[in-house]
């Protein structure tokens, strides 16, 4: 084992201790997944912010930038950052005051409980390729740092995040997301010094970024205006209503902190995530023969920095990573328990619903490891975290929300809607597949509301 590799399983032996501190904490359903509904404004903005930086806008963002240059056009990390902002200008409020323990139960609440039970079968998936994303990121820093094999890697930080997560819950994750939401911030800035400080000389970052195709205020010129629209669609539409970001807001312990934490943490991950695009850009002068170029940004801190400042690098990485797994894996085990083993076996026992949770934190870390091992890259997984299933999930909620229209037959049109056609145009090659299913979506519920009501009408008229 190398020194570096030991200071990093030290800081994971660190944040293991946190889970297993806060596990002596946790006393009922509410505490483990929700943190006992107390999060306050500084906990909840790092929260969400951490929460939301993982490996996709570290390693995806820069590795894009390092392969095609960036472009303001891009949805990260500017469509992911507005969708924090969306979440907290107009879904924060509404959503705090329903006292939900899980997204799924508003559709039980407003509609049905066969609607909460499709609702929170559709929503899973998209937890589990989201974990999946941030394990295979936490099996790439540990190839990098330690030269274990990558398949190994991955399954040995599938294992730990499972145990970190099972242990310590929600509460764990907030207590340490304020040190992590630092640590990476001051990393990343590290990093960018260091590979500034390295270009060779007669190159500085303004004449990197004026190489052609370097950096762009639109899109590419090979992508059409639908491209365009698809591209931002699937982080601001389908990620605004995340379960990963609504368990963070309804985990306050006001409305105000709610709308505030999300708005702040939207300001960070937009000034934060720039950073990464940076590192990439530079980075093609410092480390130009990557073989993979999602490395770029663990190469490069690896390369320059002194051992001492690359284990801060390399904890803020794993702790943004962690961050993100750990409520990937939460919000899906609490919608399996939560929203269908507990009410299906009228399980009244706290302690046996924690224990199903955590069960289910285990069983989902293995299906999240079988897809990263198979995986070709974080961004590739991320994005298809965002799209699948959350066109008519969000047509529903929307309405759910801010409106009395529609019943729940309408509402189970729409949540299927949305998730068959969105697998069925993009597995047939359509251009726009989210575009396509969240217009189909739309719809769907506009269609269905006007046919519940003219019903009773048309009953009433055979009646007569």
């Amino acid at each position: 084992m190398t020194p570096l590799l030991g200071a990093i399983l030290g800081y994971l032996v660190i944040q293991f201790g946190i889970g297993v501190w806060a596990s002596k904490r946790i006393r009922n359903e509410s505490d483990y997944l929700l943190a006992g509904r107390s999060l306050g404004p500084w906990l909840a903005t790092f929260s969400i912010f951490a929460t939301w930086f993982g490996a996709e806008t570290i390693m995806g963002s820069a590795g894009t930038a390092y392969r095609e240059g960036a472009s303001f056009a891009n949805a990260e990390p500017f469509g992911y950052g507005l969708c924090l902002v969306g979440m907290g200008l107009i879904f924060a409020g509404p959503l705090w005051r329903r006292k939900l323990t899980t997204l799924a139960d508003l559709f039980r609440e407003r509609y049905s409980v066969r609607v909460e039970r499709v609702a929170a079968v559709i929503l899973i998936p998209s937890s589990i390729l989201w974990a999946a994303a941030q394990v295979r990121a936490f099996g790439q820093v540990l190839n990098l740092t330690g030269g274990i094999e990558l398949e190994t890697a991955i399954g040995l930080a599938t294992l730990f995040t499972v145990l970190y997560t099972a242990f310590g819950g929600l509460l764990a994750d907030a207590v340490t997301d304020l040190v992590q939401g630092i640590t990476v911030g001051l990393g990343l800035i590290a990093v960018l010094v260091a590979v500034i400080v390295a270009l060779p000389e007669g190159t500085s970052v303004g004449s990197i970024l004026a190489q052609p195709g370097a950096l762009r205020l639109a899109a590419a010129p090979e992508m059409s205006w639908l491209d365009i629209i698809e591209e931002w669609s699937i982080p601001v539409c389908g990620s605004i209503l995340a379960t990963e970001l609504v368990s963070r807001v309804i985990a306050t312990r006001s409305e105000g902190v709610a709308r505030h934490s999300a708005l702040g943490a939207g300001g960070m991950y937009l000034a934060i995530g720039c950073i990464p695009l940076l590192i990439g850009l530079v980075g093609r002068e410092v480390v130009p023969s990557l073989a993979d170029a999602e490395q770029v940004v663990p190469a490069v801190a690896q390369q320059l920095l002194p051992p001492v400042l690359f284990v801060v690098f390399a904890g803020g990485l794993l702790s943004a990573i962690l961050s993100t797994v750990d409520s990937t894996l939460l919000v899906a085990s609490g919608l399996l328990s939560h929203n269908l083993l507990v009410p299906v076996f009228a399980i009244q026992d706290e302690r046996r619903k924690v224990l199903l949770a955590r069960l289910g934190v285990a069983a989902f870390g293995l299906l999240a490891w079988l897809l990263a091992v198979r995986a070709e890259g974080v961004f590739a997984l991320v994005e298809e975290a965002s799209a699948f299933g959350s066109s008519g999930a969000l047509v529903v909620i929307c309405f759910a929300l801010f409106t009395r229209w529609g019943g729940a037959p309408t509402a189970m049109a729409t949540l299927l809607m949305g998730l068959v056609s969105y697998l069925v145009a993009t597995y047939s090659g359509v251009r726009a597949p989210f575009v396509l299913s969240l217009l189909l979506s739309l719809g769907t519920y506009v269609v269905g509301t006007f046919a519940e009501a003219a019903l009773p009408v048309r009953q009433s008229a055979k009646a007569d």
